[in-house]
């Protein structure tokens, strides 16, 4: 499926999630049941089936790097702009973790197939597991334990809850014992149902979708767009040209870098009270900013 027609029918399946939510047509908790059989069911589907053909090549160590010196860049970026703005400890808390955490997992791995090919998912998985995952679990929870007077994390708290998370032991099993080629039926079986996160994520997406315009928010909301959609992606490129990645390794270093920001990132911050308003419209905004910014990288990168 080419990239503009895929691009309208998320639009549409967005929707359709909006229209079921407003007519009350589904319960209040059918987002969560959709995610969770895209958690448990389609994103293991997805790294059986394209993980075990990945191949290891020295430019992976530059690529594994790239989500983390996207955090050192917005830390960077943002501290200082939000001190001398003066923004509050919210904002500046949903700044520092909504910008370097990307949807890398459910919007990343239904649109890098139709981005960048589907042998371009394997490296989707990389990025999402050993980067913006370990990093939700590390960077996020510090955030939220600093800004919002939680607990601090433990290394304990952290190790658990990355191999409690499905697709991490799949990634490991996918990586190790998962044969690159398996039999054509059991390809087939894992084709389908990889095949249904796209729907079934952007229809929970559109149950989930909130437009709210936080007034007192508006410019900490600007300057996290413009970061996240924008100036992020850009770095990422720079950096593959300056670690000498290309192919589908660089394209998957862009496109989820430039992915909006991530759902349980904004979840943490609301339940936190650190802003959850601004939390809420940097999700909401960004998914659908997403689909204009993801088509115009798709350009620059020679996608057509």
């Amino acid at each position: 499926m080419s990239v503009l027609p895929t691009f309208a029918l998320i639009l549409v399946l967005l929707a359709v999630g909006g229209v079921l939510r407003w007519r009350r047509l589904v319960p209040d908790n059918a987002p969560d049941v959709l995610n969770l059989v895209a958690l448990y069911v389609c994103l293991p589907a997805s790294i059986l089936l394209y993980a075990p053909k990945l191949e290891f090549a020295p430019e992976l160590l530059g690529f594994v790097a790239i989500p983390y010196l996207v955090l050192l860049a917005t830390i960077v970026f943002v501290w200082p702009l939000a001190r001398l703005l003066r923004f509050d400890r919210g904002s500046t808390a949903c700044l520092l973790m909504q910008v370097p955490l990307g949807n890398t997992s459910y919007i990343g791995y239904s649109l890098v197939p139709v981005l960048a090919g589907s042998g371009a998912l394997g490296y989707a998985v990389v990025y999402d597991q050993f980067g913006t995952f370990i990093l939700l679990l590390t960077w996020g929870l510090v955030i939220i334990a600093a800004f919002g007077g939680t607990e601090r994390p433990t290394m304990r708290g952290i190790l658990w809850r990355m191999l409690t998370f499905p697709p991490f032991p799949t990634l490991v099993f996918a990586l190790t014992l998962m044969p690159a080629d398996p039999p054509a039926a059991v390809a087939q079986s894992l084709q389908m149902v990889a095949g249904m996160l796209l729907p079934l994520v952007i229809i929970a997406l559109g149950m989930q979708l909130r437009l709210r315009l936080p007034r007192q928010h508006l410019l900490p909301l600007c300057i996290g767009l413009v970061a996240k959609l924008v100036l992020m992606p850009l770095l990422a490129l720079g950096l593959c040209m300056l670690f000498g990645i290309t192919g589908d390794m660089r394209l998957v270093a862009v496109y989820e870098t430039a992915m909006p920001s991530m759902i349980t990132a904004g979840a943490l911050l609301s339940m936190a009270g650190l802003a959850p308003e601004l939390a809420a419209a940097m999700i909401g905004y960004g998914i659908v900013l997403s689909m204009l910014t993801l088509p115009l990288w798709h350009h620059v990168l020679g996608g057509g």
